[in-house]
């Protein structure tokens, strides 16, 4: 029974060798019963070498010897790989006709050379390491893939298996030799090509990181450099304000309490530009920590900030995350605020945060059953200065919900929203490992 432990190449080259040896007479078949054998050989059969002895045949009849012997050379010479063997000394002493096909050379011109003379220079001490190997018992078999170097100087990547056979004749090395040279052709134009489009992603991935960086440092600077003419105008105008005093009539007041406004929110939008670049700058400094407790601080701050709002607030324990502590603080105080501003107006507001497991993956939720919107505008909800309601309503800055992508995205997660008009909000996200 064949070892199925044993590479299907390793197996051609032991039936190899076996062939090899009637081929080559280096074995003897069993005589044939019958009348005893005489002393005198009979004529080899046509293009045969070896010294096994014929047994007695009448004339036009070839023995069951060389019968069997024409099979085993037409199965060697059908063969599509090179069937090989080689000496103690490493000298080719068999080919099949495959070998002329594969390199050019005659099979009778090449026996006696030592197969490592038509392999590629840069192969050759690799090949002589292997066969010396297997000449001193140190290795059994052996695999590897050599190129070799045609008649017409072509060079052809080939796969060499073979094992140690021993015999009367002594021991040597017999296998196969495969041209492997398309499905090297084609395993190298793959390594390229991946290559090349590792390197175009390290190349875009560079631009990218260069063109955020810029962008963050511009809208940074933009930001503080804003401050100064703001202060300006807010100045100016209480001045105005304190100079003129009663003689201002309504308009006028109005037009300066309009201008200071105006520079307040302006303020608290530079805060908001500042703070969203600053976050998204800040390395990320993970930690393994439970966010539940980050979540209950936020909401007794909120509590206290409106004491006079009843609010049913659910907050799932035991929210373990690997995160950056400081970025999930500023992530859930923006949700979290964010829902309880728009359930302001609900007879009896709940806001709900908590998880659960899907496909392998924990998302978290942060549920409200505030004023909700069209999920027909969806897709504003994430921009910066976006908003989905006026500010006389629900006052704020429209930077809240474009800070919570950024960060969910820092941290290789996703997040996405469900809402009806009048039927809440619900944010799901998730967070990378």
């Amino acid at each position: 029974m064949l070892n199925t432990d044993i590479a299907p190449a390793v197996v051609l080259a032991m039936l190899a060798g076996a062939a090899l040896g009637y081929v080559l007479g280096r074995r003897r078949l069993p005589a044939p019963a019958g009348p005893a054998q005489t002393g005198d050989p009979g004529p080899a059969a046509a293009g045969e070498t070896g010294s096994a002895v014929d047994a007695p045949r009448e004339p036009g009849h070839a023995s069951p010897e060389c019968q069997y012997r024409e099979q085993y050379r037409q199965m060697v010479e059908s063969v599509n790989s090179v069937i090989f063997r080689l000496d103690e000394a490493g000298q080719l002493v068999f080919l099949n006709a495959a070998w002329k096909r594969l390199s050019g050379y005659d099979v009778a011109q090449s026996l006696g050379r030592p197969l490592i003379d038509f392999l590629h220079p840069d192969d050759r001490e690799t090949a002589h390491q292997r066969f010396e190997a297997m000449a001193h018992g140190t290795d059994r078999e052996c695999s590897c893939q050599l190129r070799l170097r045609t008649r017409t100087g072509e060079i052809r990547w080939t796969e060499l298996t073979g094992r140690t056979v021993c015999d009367d004749e002594g021991c040597g090395l017999t296998g196969t030799i495969d041209d492997i040279s398309a499905r090297k052709v084609a395993e190298l134009t793959l390594r390229n090509l991946n290559q090349e489009l590792e390197s175009r992603v390290r190349m875009r991935t560079a631009e990218l990181e260069a063109s955020n960086r810029e962008l963050e440092a511009f809208s940074y600077s933009v930001s503080h450099d804003l401050r100064a003419p703001l202060r300006a105008i807010d100045g100016f105008a209480r001045i105005l304000e304190d100079d003129l005093g009663e003689r201002l009539d309504a308009g006028a007041r109005s037009h300066l309490e309009r201008i200071r406004k105006a520079c307040e929110r302006m303020a608290d939008l530079i805060d908001a530009l500042i703070k969203l670049a600053t976050l998204t700058r800040q390395p990320l400094r993970r930690e393994t920590f439970d966010l539940s407790e980050l979540a209950l601080p936020i909401i007794d701050e909120l509590r206290a900030e409106e004491p006079s709002r009843a609010v049913e607030v659910e907050i799932t324990q035991g929210l373990i995350v690997n995160a950056d502590k400081v970025l999930m603080h500023a992530m859930l105080e923006n949700l979290l605020r964010n829902a309880w501003k728009f359930t302001a107006r609900a007879p009896l507001a709940r806001i709900v945060f908590g998880a659960v497991r899907e496909g392998g993956r924990v998302i978290f939720c942060v549920e409200d059953n505030g004023v909700g919107f069209d999920m027909a505008y969806a897709g504003q909800l994430f921009r910066p200065f976006q908003r989905l309601h006026k500010a006389t309503d629900f006052p704020g800055t429209g930077i809240g919900l474009a800070t919570v992508q950024r960060i969910v995205q820092r941290h290789e997660g996703s997040i996405w929203v469900d809402s009806r008009p009048d039927g809440g909000t619900r944010f799901r996200f998730t967070l990378g490992h």
